[in-house]
Order: C-alpha cells, then structure tokens, then sequence
C-alpha cells in the first residue's frame, strides 16, 4: 500500500518538471520514462502488500478452540499482549490457539494453510508428550514440535507447531491454496497442552496478526490481518471460560485437560454433586464466586475465591457437596460463575443439569 503510494506521489513530480523543462521530443520520452517506473515499482508495491490470514485450525474459536496466548510487545523480561493484557509470556512469538483437551485431539483437529504459498520446511517424527515429561533438554532445538513453515508472496511467512506425530501431510516444495489440510493439532516440543503455535514474520521480523504496525508501547494500535471473513470470532476476549459442568466428584485439572471428567456424568444415585469451571486469562485482583442452586431454588453449595495476586494463565473452581440422602432430589440443579474486578462483574457463566436415574 505504500509503495503503490509513493510510485503516485513520483508520478505526479515527473509530470511537473516535464512541464517546466518542456523541450523538442520530450513528449515521447516522458512517457518512456512513467512507463520505466511503472514496471520499477510493480514489483516493490507487490512485495509490500498485507497478508490477509484465514483461521489455521478448523474450529470455531469462542467455542470450540480459544487463544490462550498473544505476542508478547513487552521488550523487557516482562510480558503483555497487544491490548496491554496479560495474555502472553516473555518472548512468546506466536499466537496459541488451544482445544479443549485429549479426547477431542483423538479426533483430529486439522491445521490448516493460512494463505497460499510454499511449503519450505517440516517436520514430522517427534513425540506427543508434554515439555514437563521429557524436559527442555530433550526438545533443544526442536521447540516447535512437529510443524510447517509456508513462504508466501511479499516477504511473508507463517509457522504452524506443535503437531501430532506423523500427521503433517506436506511436503517441501508443495503449493498450497488457503485452507488446505497440512497436519492435525498434537503435542510435541515445547509445549504442556494442546494447541496450534502459529507465527507470522514479514521480512524475518515477528508480526502480530491481531496488531500489525503497531508503534512499540502501544496499547491497541496496529490492525487486524485476519482475514474480514472472520469478523467477531477473533475479538480479544481479556478472560474465558473453556470448559464447565457437573461431575459425580471433584474434578481435577488432569481429568478435565484429558476429557475423562465426561465419564463421571451425575445421576440422581451419584455420591457427589460438583459443578466447575476452567477459564483462562484472569487478572491479579480478579475475584471469583460458583454458586449452585438445588431444584427448590435453596443454596447447596458455595465457595468465593479472594482477589488473585497474580495473573493465571488458567484457573479451575469448583464448587458442590456430597450425598447424605437416598438420592438427589428430581428436578433441575443450576451453577452460577461469576468474576468482579473492583466491584464490577466481568465475566458471569449459568448453566445447569438435571440428576437422571441411574
């Protein structure tokens, strides 16, 4: 866009010196010489034109995946996402889009070309198993995981890691149209849950997909290069809630992350009635509440998490009680989450269950 800016602005300055130092034959040559800077600057206004990115996963984000981590725009040891948030780690240089958990891993959720272009490296042997099992000394070198690296027209390049152990289905050399298939979301290098790093360079520099051009220290600035189609689905969201609902015990962090939490459903004999809630990107000074509610409307259960004094990159809350008779009465048994930030609600969440036979 710049370029095609300026080959404007030199157009115009050769056309008023022509009319200054108007001479015999000067017709003919002037137009020889617009046409010489035409064919100069095409190239450079192509190189410099914008990516316009789609999706790279197949999902839908707000609901079926989210972004857990931005860019990081803090040069210092520090860290802070585009809006100033809290939302990244120190030289984090990539966007994660993250699922749920391991049960719908197993069901393959595609990766996908974000615009078209070359693929020019891969990567495809490496093992699904956590940083924290196999350590940091086993991946050096090798922190994207399995994955791709596309080159597209313009200087630009996008990076996919993280996939899943032989699912990378391209190859160096390959042409590939937007939105093509390249691999499945996985586990491998450094990572410690399922998700899809995704970079983007221009020129060998990071971009911020959500904040291109933005002036260091900015809050907000840049713009979007995703692509117009995506609308609302890539907003920044400051918190969000991943995961809730009711389980016959206390949910841990592993059951929900796995997806087992599913196999604990609640029925009208179940031993405990538990409601809880996973929600990631919560603020130092955040304060949480879950209520849940029997089908008289009374209170059941409660618990009220005082002010963080830190931010969490993911928290999970639960809030129930055990059985003490014969079984839970029939009818309807509703949760409500709720966070406040200095006496405002930020986030609020009301879902419910009914306590069938078993």
């Amino acid at each position: 866009m710049h370029a095609t800016a300026d080959t404007g602005y030199s157009t115009h300055s050769a056309r008023q010196s022509a009319r200054r130092f108007a001479a015999p034959g000067w017709s003919r040559l002037k137009y020889l010489i617009l046409i010489s800077l035409c064919f100069a600057a095409a190239p450079n206004a192509r190189a410099e034109e914008v990516i316009s990115l789609a999706l790279p996963i197949r999902c839908q984000p707000g609901l079926t995946c989210f972004v857990q981590n931005y860019v990081d725009h803090d040069a210092s040891d520090k860290a802070r996402d585009y809006r100033c948030g809290g939302r990244s780690y120190d030289d984090h240089d990539g966007t994660d889009i993250r699922i749920r958990n391991l049960e719908i891993q197993r069901q393959g959720i595609e990766v996908l070309a974000a615009a078209p272009g070359r693929v020019i490296g891969t990567r495809n042997d490496m093992d699904d198993v956590s940083v924290n099992t196999v350590g940091k000394a086993a991946i050096a070198g090798k922190e994207c995981g399995n994955g791709a690296v596309i080159e597209h027209e313009g200087g630009w390049r996008t990076q996919y890691c993280h996939m899943a152990k032989g699912s990378v289905r391209v190859k160096v050399g390959d042409q590939l149209t937007t939105g093509q298939p390249i691999g499945l979301v996985g586990l491998s290098g450094d990572t410690e849950f399922f998700h899809l790093h995704f970079t983007v360079r221009h020129r060998g520099q990071v971009v911020d997909p959500f904040a291109y051009g933005a002036t260091e220290n900015s809050c907000g600035g840049g713009r979007s290069i995703w692509a117009a189609s995506l609308g609302e689905q890539m907003q920044y969201r400051p918190r969000e809630i991943i995961d809730y609902g009711f389980a016959a015990i206390a949910p841990t962090m592993e059951l929900v992350e796995s997806g087992e939490i599913g196999k604990h459903s609640v029925t009208s004999a179940s031993d405990a009635l538990v409601a809880y809630v996973r929600v990631i990107g919560l603020q130092a000074g955040d304060q949480q509440f879950l209520a849940v509610q029997g089908p008289d409307g009374a209170s059941l259960a409660g618990n009220s998490v005082p002010a963080l004094d830190r931010d969490k990159a993911q928290f999970l809350i639960l809030s129930g009680k055990k059985r003490t008779e014969t079984a839970w009465p029939a009818g309807r048994y509703t949760a409500t989450y709720r966070v406040t930030r200095d006496g405002a609600e930020v986030l609020r969440k009301t879902f419910d269950i009914e306590a069938r036979p078993r």
